[in-house]
């Protein structure tokens, strides 16, 4: 046997395009489109270099107590991580440790079959309904794990904290995680249930309402034990995920809670908005939960319409699969960079 036939091959998650020109309206990986919290902004000005020749706190201490603080909790029920992705990562490490599959939906955040494969974890996914909603009965237990997003991506649709609960219930032998990288665009967070029920993880990003995709931070909320357990694992793997200067930025900006709503209620006026817009251009979607909405146009494929805002210098994303292959999930920019892609679709659309 060569060594090739040795080496771990797995199929990547693809992230959605990163183009390198100025002038693009990147409306294609759900970034906030308003910069950070001046906050963020002068402790990087303020920042130590020197300090950088130093290790970071293994425990991000820093960080987890202005997290505990800002959503009343201990700091053992606070863990942290290089965005949410890391944090998820280690989730499926620690918590899927069973012969029975982790199920998750269907159409959802594509990295979980990927970490389920990568990390040789059985899996089922069961499919949303014809709304492309959760049907909370199909996950009635016997299952090894529990992971779904609320609001879902890239459907936006968002889960009432009383079927979450449900789902909780019919599942209390196995770790259920809760993904709210966008919660805080309108929904209610299940942040609630960890002190309710002792197996559910919450799992939330810096990465969209907080406008800090580019620092890497997230985080997960649970009780105590399955804390200590996940920091078992990422002291095992690697001890110093969290940087100084990452650790130093993010805890500025959970400090401005005025900056942060007033940040997503922008967002979600302007989603408001456009949604109204397309549907008046001639597309079919449903309210999102999200800083972003998944769109359909009954007449022209999403293949096309996608090509077409390429060569207008929009970038949105479009998956060519089952089911959603006729979806455009587009992110919500500022006001004007909406505006500009519903002048180019109707440009597109018009005869």
């Amino acid at each position: 046997m060569g060594f090739e036939e040795k080496i771990r091959r797995v199929t990547p998650y693809v992230p959605g395009e990163q183009p390198k020109e100025a002038d693009i309206i990147k409306l294609n990986t759900n970034e906030n489109p308003y910069p950070p919290s001046p906050k963020v902004e002068k402790a990087i000005r303020d920042f130590d270099a020197d300090s950088l020749r130093l290790y970071p706190d293994p425990a991000s201490s820093v960080l987890v107590e202005a997290l505990a603080k800002r959503y009343g909790l201990k700091e053992d029920e606070v863990f942290v991580g290089v965005g949410s992705d890391d944090v998820l990562a280690m989730c499926f490490l620690t918590f899927f440790n069973s012969d029975k599959p982790v199920v998750f939906p269907d159409i959802t955040y594509s990295f979980y079959d990927v970490w389920a494969e990568l990390f040789r974890i059985p899996y089922k996914q069961i499919p949303l309904d014809e709304n492309f909603r959760i049907v909370p009965g199909d996950y009635a237990g016997g299952a090894g794990g529990v992971i779904f997003p609320n609001p879902n991506a890239p459907t936006g649709a968002l889960m009432p904290l009383e079927e979450i609960r449900g789902i909780v219930r019919a599942n209390q032998d196995c770790v259920v995680i809760v993904d709210e990288a966008y919660i805080d665009f309108g929904g209610e967070t299940a942040l609630p249930l960890i002190r309710e029920f002792g197996n559910v993880a919450v799992v939330q990003t810096f990465s969209k309402s907080r406008s800090a995709a580019g620092l890497r931070i997230g985080y997960c909320f649970a009780n105590p034990k399955l804390i200590r357990a996940l920091n078992d694992v990422k002291y095992s793997f690697n001890s110093y995920t969290m940087n100084r200067l990452t650790i130093v930025a993010g805890a500025a900006a959970i400090e401005d809670e005025e900056y942060f709503r007033s940040s997503c209620a922008k967002i979600c006026a302007t989603r408001e908005r456009i949604t109204k817009a397309l549907r008046e251009t001639g597309f079919v979607l449903n309210d999102s939960a999200a800083n972003f909405v998944f769109a359909s146009h009954p007449d022209v494929p999403a293949g096309d319409i996608f090509k077409y805002l390429k060569t207008r210098k929009i970038y949105v994303r479009w998956w060519d699969k089952p089911r959603i292959r006729n979806h455009l999930r587009i992110t919500i920019g500022t006001d004007e960079q909406m505006d500009v892609l519903i002048r180019a679709l109707k440009d597109f659309l018009t005869p």
